[in-house]
């Protein structure tokens, strides 16, 4: 499936690729991928046309939103990338 094969996110109006990059493994040389090897990723991404980035402020503890932030201000797209994030790890509690 190709990344510009572009829809609608729900009724938002944003257009947005069909698989977004997720990007929980970025700034963790631990167990996921060293600063240079995620801008090769992300890099990788936006050429292909993906424009729809997942992350949340606990990846990393807070390094992949870091890096996002410098990788979209290096290439100039943030009026061309929808980026999606979370703010806890907290489970929500539904009482039925």
């Amino acid at each position: 499936m190709p990344l510009t094969d572009y829809r609608t996110l729900g009724r938002s109006g944003l257009i947005v690729s069909p698989l977004a990059l997720g990007t929980m493994t970025f700034g963790n040389k631990g167990w996921g991928s060293a600063d240079d090897v995620s801008e090769a990723i992300f890099n990788a991404y936006v050429d292909a046309g993906g424009n729809f980035i997942d992350t949340a402020d606990t990846y990393s503890k807070g390094r992949s939103e870091e890096l996002l932030g410098q990788y979209v201000k290096a290439r100039g797209l943030r009026e061309q990338v929808v980026l999606a994030t979370k703010f806890t790890w907290t489970p929500c509690r539904v009482s039925l």
